[in-house]
């Protein structure tokens, strides 16, 4: 596999603070062709550090004023990729999670309100043969962002 080199991280860091910035304005600020930020791109995402790119929509804007999370404990666990499929047939169920801890999977979803929630928990959640739940709801998301590119420096690339 091949390694992240300084002009990868230089890419990583413009495109994560803007995903529609134009690869020549990219290739101006590092200095290299617009072909060559091409190249890197497409070796970045074959290698799967990128994983594609979209735009962000706002739950709240689009009316799903309540953000839950749920952990969810199975009465069988051998049923693992059986609930994970039928979750997946959830639309507001945005994120799912295998966990240690108290938890077998913990989920996110976003509901329209507390009485969606409790109708999603109610009619598509419990019937998925659940021991046991337990449902945090969120009031505000203090911090959410992507692991920024200087989190994957080492003192081996600062040395460079």
């Amino acid at each position: 596999m091949s390694k992240i080199d300084k002009l990868d991280k230089q890419i990583l860091r413009m495109i994560a603070e803007d995903a529609r910035v134009a690869f020549l304005e990219v290739a101006r600020a590092c200095n290299v062709s617009g072909a060559a930020i091409h190249q890197r791109i497409q070796k970045l995402t074959a290698m799967g550090v990128l994983k594609g790119s979209q735009f962000l929509i706002d739950p709240e804007k689009i009316g799903y004023e309540t953000c839950a999370y749920i952990g969810l404990n199975l009465k069988d666990p051998g049923s693992f990729d059986e609930v994970v499929e039928k979750l997946k047939e959830i639309p507001e169920v945005v994120e799912c999670h295998y966990t240690t801890g108290n938890f077998d999977m913990f989920i996110k979803l976003y509901a329209l309100n507390n009485h969606h929630l409790l109708t999603i928990i109610h009619d598509q959640l419990q019937p998925l043969g659940l021991a046991s739940s337990q449902t945090l709801i969120s009031f505000h998301s203090a911090i959410s962002r992507q692991l920024p590119v200087e989190a994957i420096l080492t003192e081996k690339d600062e040395e460079d």
